[in-house]
């Protein structure tokens, strides 16, 4: 209260020495002491009220007189006979009495931590991903999410964690630990700063396909779909949807194998051609090797002959560094 009186009196000094200047003191400190009550008058107005309220009932009020001016022009030809000045004080009155009262009622909840949550959720919305049941079990996801590739809000629809449950307790002991590894990846999602989870009830019950309500889902709220199916990718890219596959993911990041390039390989098993050997490299890539059928449980090396780039991923073919090194010199020797 004392700096209200204070900050009256300063203005009602100032007042009266402007005024004194002009060698109109007594007018200088009315002016002064009014503009000082007016400034006290809006600090107890904007507390009691509002801001929020005060600056949107504003705008309320510039609304209504704006309307009321667009209204009055074009009857003013009507009004030719009659004071029209008393006319468009009518129309500023109401409308903009009107646009106050609705400027100061939306006003209530305006707040400057309301218009940032409100941007935040749009933005969220923006960035608004649905996960498929085959990414969630999959689990590669939490590795994605922690290096940063991906962030924003992860849609989880019931019928998907319906499936998931499902799932989980099915009698066949391998369904089930999928199931719920399933379960363990979402509870580490939601635990991530960066990823918001949003779990919600929207189904389409004449759809029964889960995949199908997925891509009604994405269309509906204009999502990404992320999912490991590649069945799901061309249905939904069928259908507009952007859809972010993991193992298109996976397979950018793999390491560049050229022609020529040697090796080392396990040889695990035989292949599918004639004297045909399979191995492996780290990252999974299947390497098929010539006439290493007999080299099954060895450790060799070997040389590329040739890549394979498919949707399902990537295939590589190669030769026993020996018979390449043999090839070689039978070719020099010509």
């Amino acid at each position: 209260m004392q700096y209200r009186i204070i900050f009256f009196l300063v203005f009602a000094a100032g007042g009266y020495i402007i005024g004194a200047r002009e060698a109109i003191p007594y007018l200088g400190l009315i002016w002064g002491a009014g503009v000082g009550g007016i400034a006290l008058i809006l600090e107890y107005v904007l507390t009691m009220v509002g801001f929020g309220t005060v600056i949107v009932g504003l705008i309320g009020l510039s609304i209504g007189l704006l309307f009321a001016k667009l209204i009055y022009f074009p009857l003013k030809t009507i009004f030719d006979n009659m004071d029209g000045t008393y006319i468009g004080l009518i129309f500023n009155a109401l409308f903009g009495y009107s646009g106050l009262l609705l400027g100061l009622r939306a006003g209530r909840d305006f707040t400057i931590s309301n218009v940032v949550k409100a941007f935040k959720t749009r933005v969220e919305e923006e960035h608004a991903k649905i996960i498929d049941t085959s990414v969630i079990i999959d689990g590669r996801i939490v590795d994605v999410c922690e290096a940063g590739f991906i962030e924003g809000t992860f849609i989880i629809p019931q019928f998907i964690l319906q499936e998931l449950q499902h799932i989980a307790d099915s009698a066949d002991s391998l369904r089930r630990a999928r199931g719920r590894r399933g379960l363990d990846v979402l509870h580490k999602i939601q635990k991530m700063s960066d990823i918001t989870v949003k779990i919600i009830d929207e189904d389409f019950p004449k759809i029964k396909e889960v995949d199908a309500k997925l891509v009604a889902l994405a269309r509906l709220l204009g999502a990404k779909i992320i999912t490991n199916d590649f069945n799901l990718n061309k249905v939904a890219e069928l259908q507009g949807v952007t859809v972010l596959n993991l193992n298109e993911l996976a397979n950018a990041i793999k390491p560049v194998v050229l022609p020529g390039e040697t090796m080392n390989i396990f040889i695990v098993k035989e292949g599918k051609e004639f004297n045909q050997g399979v191995g492996y490299l780290d990252d999974g890539t299947m390497v098929v090797v010539d006439n290493a059928r007999k080299l099954i449980n060895q450790q060799m090396d070997v040389v590329v002959t040739s890549v394979l780039q498919t949707t399902a991923g990537r295939m590589i073919f190669a030769k026993l560094k020996e018979d390449a090194e043999r090839e070689e010199l039978r070719t020099s020797r010509h």
